[in-house]
């Protein structure tokens, strides 16, 4: 879910827990409570203790004869003809891809999320001089103002809710539209805040490649919602957020794509409804991934029903405005993952070949995520993969000169260990090139020029990385390249964490869960726990994975930390999930459950005391299994939840839960609201008074269930902070309070 995972401002990391936006300091009585000597003591160690052999700054040779990388520090050639390395005596280098994983220095035990990007202001009314960098410009609703065209002559941008175009200098200034404005509700060249949030439209301008035409989105919101966000409360003088948000179920913005042409001052509507009027059935309800084809002849762009149940990939005629479906997708058992996430390879985006007619597609459509290849025209030429017990990951080199594909895949010892494959672009020839026993990080710079070799790292959840030199064609390996120095690790005496299987609720689907230890554990005594959580449909957030967990910062006050899975996480594959449809906050925390439970055979764990926090998504889990689970879970800390997805926006909440018209049964089931009565344990609930994503009625209706049926909480407020979670140090001392000083205020069940 886009809007969870890039919402989420909660940072916690193995190394410390930092919380940068809802307070710095030390919280006042943390210093003297227990564990925290010891926490003070081993924190400082946890950086550096692990010196990573994951190479990086690939770069080959333009023969392919050597590569040169860097690890700790330093830079490395190693020359094929020798098979052997070299130190160069320079510097790190700035060029080439990363090696390793970028994950494989955040050593996973206590999970973060990634930061809100705040709305800003609109576009200054004078035009400027270019268009600045995407990154740099302000946005509205993670929406670019202003694109240039690929020939660098004109710009179009967006100003007082229409589209404008202009030279390059901003001279000869054009208004494309007229009737967008504030007061009818239409918008031209900018996404409504929801596509912004659910469909990674992170620009609403698409030059065609001969810059002779510009695509551009125009919404109509006039059904839709206003949310009001009272922004700086800590002022003398207050403001107001308001934004067209639409809640499920209730009035979705329409979305319509037009085409410009510049040298004929024509404009098109694109006919992505193929006519039908815009409903809830209508294939067009969503329309995003808008793109031109590579020869620029055609606008192609995805669309999809409102039940997000039905996806198309369609082209469409920048003159005539006419659509032809190119491939369709259809999944009625559960939901299509329409949404576009820029931090992994995405499903329904397009891998163009070179010829630009045939491209690779992503599916799920056997139940397990495969490439497939296709033309323009529409037609299937071969399935590229075709597994059915396992799921690909992501494509790391295409090389269709070659007729070879290098792609990812999760079929070693576990599903969490990832593995590389090379293949024929016609389907034959499959290779596993990897070890089953690691899960393994290649990116296309690894991977030599003529497809004869790649540097592979490689490692494990008990296992620090380590890189290699191997041959592509038969996986054999040439040569070690690195490997992780553990001495500080092991002088510091921290222990390696340990992986385990349970089973899910369903009694089939293999889970795994993670546990990390503090240095000084002794089995002999019991101890509290920390599950660290996300939660949500397909998200890789808080949940346990191959790379190499290092120390964890929480466990050194006296904790457990754990992590656990459930059905519908990366790996499990697509029936398992639709576990989860319709009924969101029922079989994963059924499966979190368990998982937790699975330790009780432990004689160090201490079933009594268990804390669960996380924000947003994780929000919602901790204080859902605080709620639902109370014999599992007896303490949480609940960040920026959504208590009630009818709260929340209509694309995310719908793609899972459909319309609470339809499914008011599963709504109420996930409602934290109902639960309320049910709080035995001590919950700790946050959130930020100017959140926009997750707004903060949310917790104001738990607040106000919880006061009626008479329960004690504990409640922080950010002011005039966004989506986020509460200072980390506060939420040790509340857990440290009530699963170590005062376990005793835990009601049993």
């Amino acid at each position: 879910m886009n809007s969870y995972r890039r919402a989420s401002v909660l940072a916690v990391t193995a190394v410390a827990v930092v919380f940068a936006i809802a307070g710095i300091g030390a919280q006042d009585r943390l210093r003297n409570m227990p564990g925290a000597a010891q926490y003070a003591k081993m924190q400082p160690l946890i950086n550096g203790a692990v010196v990573s052999g994951a190479v990086q700054g690939i770069q080959w040779s333009d023969d392919g004869k050597s590569v040169t990388y860097n690890v700790a520090g330093k830079a490395y050639r190693f020359d094929l003809a020798l098979t052997a390395a070299k130190d160069t005596g320079a510097g790190l280098a700035g060029r080439g891809g990363p090696g390793g994983d970028r994950r494989a220095g955040n050593f996973g035990g206590d999970a973060a999320r990634g930061g809100l990007e705040q709305e800003q202001s609109e576009m200054p009314a004078a035009p400027m001089p270019g268009c600045p960098p995407l990154q740099a410009q302000t946005v509205r609703g993670r929406q670019a103002y202003c694109i240039e065209s690929p020939d660098h002559l004109f710009k179009a941008f967006y100003r007082a809710r229409n589209l404008w175009v202009s030279n390059i200098d901003g001279s000869a200034v054009r208004q494309v539209t007229q009737d967008g404005s504030e007061q009818r509700r239409i918008k031209y060249g900018t996404g409504s805040w929801v596509y912004g949030e659910e469909l990674g439209q992170t620009t609403a301008i698409w030059w065609s490649p001969d810059s002779r035409k510009v695509g551009f989105y125009r919404f109509d919101e006039s059904q839709v919602k206003d949310f009001y966000v009272q922004m700086q409360q800590t002022q003398v003088q207050d403001a107001v957020d308001v934004e067209a948000y639409p809640k499920a179920g209730a009035a979705n913005p329409i979305a319509d794509v037009l085409v410009y042409d510049v040298a004929g001052a024509k404009t098109t509507i694109i006919d992505a409804r193929d006519g039908r009027p815009f409903d809830n059935a209508a294939v067009g309800h969503y329309v995003y991934g808008i793109q031109w084809s590579p020869d620029g002849s055609e606008l192609l762009m995805e669309r999809a029903n409102r039940r997000q149940q039905i996806v198309e990939f369609i082209a469409c005629s920048p003159s005539a405005g006419k659509c032809r479906v190119v491939v369709h997708e259809e999944w009625r058992t559960g939901w299509l993952n329409a949404e576009v996430d820029e931090r992994t390879s995405p499903l329904f985006v397009p891998h163009w070949l070179k010829d630009g007619k045939r491209f690779l597609w992503e599916s799920e459509r056997n139940g397990w995520k495969n490439y497939y290849l296709y033309d323009l025209s529409g037609r299937l030429i071969n399935a590229v993969t075709n597994n059915a017990s396992f799921e690909a990951d992501r494509i790391v080199k295409l090389d269709d000169a070659n007729n070879v594909m290098f792609y990812t895949a999760r079929d070693g010892g576990n599903y969490l260990k990832i593995q590389l494959h090379r293949v024929g672009l016609d389907g034959n020839g499959d290779l596993r090139l990897t070890d089953p026993e690691f899960t393994h990080n290649v990116t296309a710079a690894s991977i030599s020029p003529d497809n004869t070799y790649f540097v592979d790292v490689y490692q494990a959840h008990d296992r620090p990385p380590a890189s290699q030199l191997a041959d592509a064609k038969s996986g054999k390996v040439i040569a070690q390249l690195a490997k992780s120095d553990t001495t500080k690790y092991e002088r510091a005496g921290f222990r390696k964490a340990e992986q385990y299987s349970y089973l899910a609720a369903d009694g089939k689907t293999s889970l795994y869960g993670q546990i990390n230890f503090p240095s000084n554990f002794d089995p002999r005594q019991k101890y509290p726990t920390l599950v660290s959580v996300y939660g949500g449909p397909v998200d890789q957030n808080s949940i346990p994975t191959e790379n190499f967990a290092g120390p964890s910062a929480n466990a050194e006050y006296g904790f457990l930390t754990v992590l656990v899975s459930y059905r519908g996480v990366p790996g499990t594959g697509k029936r398992a999930a639709d576990a989860l449809y319709m009924h969101l906050g029922s079989a994963e925390m059924d499966d979190m459950a368990l998982g937790i439970k699975s330790l009780r055979n432990r004689p160090y764990f201490d079933k009594a005391r268990v804390g669960m926090y996380g924000t947003s998504y994780g929000g919602y889990t901790s204080a859902s299994m605080l709620l639902q689970h109370p014999d599992v879970v007896t303490v949480a800390s609940s960040s920026s939840p959504v208590t009630d997805w009818r709260n929340y926006d209509s694309i995310y909440s719908e793609r899972y839960m459909w319309i609470p018209q339809e499914n008011a049964e599963g709504y109420d089931a996930g409602s934290l609201i109902k639960y309320a009565a049910n709080l035995r344990g001590r919950l700790l609930l946050y959130y930020g008074t100017a959140d926009n994503n997750v707004h903060q009625n949310n917790s104001v209706q738990l607040v106000q269930a919880l006061q009626r049926a008479g329960k004690s909480f504990e409640l922080q407020v950010g002011p005039d902070q966004p989506h986020g979670g509460v200072n980390g140090q506060r939420m040790m001392e509340f857990f440290i309070e009530n699963l170590v000083m005062h376990p005793e205020r835990i009601l049993a069940p």
